[in-house]
């Protein structure tokens, strides 16, 4: 049998759709039965939902995943993974063998939770409160860049509404006014130990969402005609759109509809058996939804190499202008590239690219979670973007950062007013756990330029470097140490001052503490090295190993961040594997700042140029 998509809904397309419906449940019941885990109740109150989405409503090329002109699903409420596999294996994207025998098994493109591993997933989902952020994202790049009519449609469930994530998005839909979004939310009233926080109070939902300046449909979830004739409305809104669907937890199985006990549990084999006779068996349905509209052919953008700004050696300047420099040339060269910013553009110099590129810049204000899942959603549009706050701040949105690695997604962030060094505004401001945070993502890359041309050169290399890639930027100013068009290979580093009797390593503001250091060191007699570590993760093994010998393993890793997961472990998990004898004396902020000047900061964490001469002198 298969479903096409029509116009007009009649009597026998509801027949057709409540078939595909069943298929659905009874797919995601064997797969999860057979794993001997997954989440098929929350599948099956979702299981109509879908299936009016994808027969009538989700204009998408199965064959062709890449086609820019295709709608976006996106399964914010990952865990009913189940249910996603077997709207794939309905649309003749996967097969049933694959459904039935490799969900959630070593080795399986179909996970637990959904990833890009398979090509019609955008992003990866799971950790709930995600998908709705990322699809304001992906829904700006096609309205606002690509001028595309692909409609973004997300599934949520109704537990992840409690995280602010998800008011974060619709206000920024709201804000954006994306008429091309539409949020389903599947209120079946049931999270993972009981009932929700409204339950169905639904009412309480639409207020809510039309606070935010998003227009809400109520419908049951179970009425097919209703879901279509809501869809439609959202497809013709003017503004983002929430079909807000009142569901049964696990419908279509009586023995555990409305039974929060059954949550996250697969059903033995003896009650899968019933449950599947219960919905009329498996059935082989191939449902043929409609196609997008041919998209025009353009002729791919030229990317140029950025005629990046120029400094004269010794003049000085805060690595954040540098970055507002660099980015504003590379926005020259570069259609792909976006910026994103959370209210603070004046102090990340994120400003210089608004200004020249204000059609390309997306303000997210104060709302880091909405930041960064707008990049990944950007990206999965083809867009290069670039998002900047304050160091600290992106604590706030790790767990985003943390499954945009999860997706592969490639995007650059960028923390500026790290460490002590910003002075008197004290902890609250200062990005002192970055490093670790970011070294900790799989796939990432850390960066901590120490000057301006080092800086301006990496920003550069971050438009095609994959990842997520961090760059950690400067308030104050310091002498510009290298040359124009100097190289700054990302895995590598630089000697900024030779010496054979210890190491000074530093990274970012430190570097500058380290040359003065090395000044007061040669007056007494010892003659001291200073590298420019700018690259954090990877860091340069060769360099160490070569620095490890020639200076008979004294080392002074200096770092303005906590002593945890920085650069000075770095460098000795570097040196722990290259197995070669050494001496190391880490100076890190080892307790916790108040205000002051920067130089009063440094001296008060032990990472001043006493510090750091008192540390080489005992090591030389």
């Amino acid at each position: 049998m298969t479903l096409e998509a029509e116009r007009t809904l009649r009597d026998e397309d509801l027949t057709g759709l409540a078939e595909l419906a069943a298929q659905l449940r009874v797919d995601a019941i064997r797969c999860s039965t057979t794993a001997g885990s997954g989440h098929p109740t929350s599948s099956l109150s979702a299981a109509d939902l879908l299936a009016v989405l994808v027969a009538r409503h989700l204009r998408y090329d199965w064959s062709y995943p890449g086609n820019p002109g295709n709608d976006h699903l996106i399964l914010s409420k990952g865990h009913a993974s189940p249910l996603l596999y077997a709207v794939f294996r309905a649309t003749g994207a996967i097969s049933e063998q694959e459904l039935l025998e490799t969900y959630r098994q070593a080795g399986s493109r179909l996970q637990g939770h959904p990833t890009p591993v398979l090509p019609w997933v955008d992003v990866a989902t799971g950790s709930l409160g995600q998908g709705l952020p990322v699809g304001v994202g992906v829904a700006l790049a096609a309205q606002y860049l690509d001028r595309s009519p692909a409609h973004v449609w997300v599934l949520c469930g109704d537990s992840e509404t409690a995280e602010g994530s998800v008011w974060e998005a619709l206000d920024k839909a709201g804000h954006y006014g994306l008429r091309n979004l539409t949020t389903i939310v599947d209120v079946n009233r049931f999270g993972q130990r009981g009932p929700t926080e409204l339950e169905w109070d639904l009412d309480t939902y639409r207020r809510r969402v039309e606070a935010f300046g998003c227009r809400a449909i109520v419908v049951d979830g179970h009425d097919l005609g209703a879901i279509d004739e809501a869809y439609g409305q959202a497809r013709e809104a003017t503004g983002p759109t929430v079909v807000l669907a009142r569901t049964v937890k696990g419908k279509g199985v009586p023995e555990v509809e409305n039974d929060p006990a059954w949550h996250g549990k697969a059903f033995d084999p003896e009650l899968a058996d019933r449950a599947v006779r219960a919905l009329g068996g498996p059935r082989r349905i191939r449902v043929a939804g409609p196609k997008p509209p041919a998209a025009p052919r353009t002729a791919a953008a030229e990317h140029r190499q950025p005629e990046l700004p120029r400094y004269e050696r010794g003049t000085k300047v805060a690595t954040r202008n540098a970055y507002g420099d660099a980015l504003r040339a590379l926005g020259a060269a570069r259609p792909d590239v976006v910026a994103l910013d959370g209210e603070v553009s004046d102090s990340t110099r994120a400003e210089s690219f608004a200004a020249a590129y204000p059609d390309r810049f997306f303000q997210m204000f104060i709302a880091e979670q909405q930041l960064a899942a707008a990049a990944v959603g950007l990206a999965v549009r083809g867009y290069r973007p670039f998002a900047a706050t304050f160091a600290a701040f992106w604590s706030r949105a790790y767990d985003f950062i943390r499954m945009a690695g999860v997706s592969r997604a490639d995007i650059a962030l960028v923390g500026s007013h790290a460490g002590v060094e910003i002075g008197p505004d004290g902890p609250s401001q200062m990005g002192l756990e970055d490093i670790a945070a970011l070294r900790a993502v799989p796939g990432s890359t850390v960066l901590s330029p120490a000057d301006a041309v080092s800086c301006a050169a990496l920003v550069a290399q971050m438009a095609d470097h994959p990842g997520i890639t961090y760059l950690r930027t400067t308030r104050g100013t310091y002498p510009v140490l290298y040359d124009d068009g100097e190289p700054f290979p990302i895995g590598g580093s630089r000697m900024v001052r030779d010496g054979g009797d210890v190491a000074l390593l530093g990274t970012g503001v430190t570097v500058h503490l380290c040359l003065t250091a090395a000044d007061e060191l040669t007056r007494e007699g010892i003659d001291a090295r200073v590298i420019d570590m700018y690259s954090i993760k990877p860091v340069d093994r060769q360099r160490l190993a070569e620095t490890v010998v020639e200076t008979g393993g004294r080392l002074v890793v200096v770092e303005d961040h906590y002593p945890e997961g920085g650069l000075g472990s770095a460098v000795l998990e570097a040196l722990a594997d290259l197995g070669e004898p050494s001496r190391v004396n880490h100076l890190a902020v080892r307790g916790l700042p108040g205000s002051g000047t920067p130089a009063q900061q440094f001296d008060r964490a032990g990472i001043g140029v006493g510090a750091i001469v008192s540390a080489a002198r005992a090591l030389a």
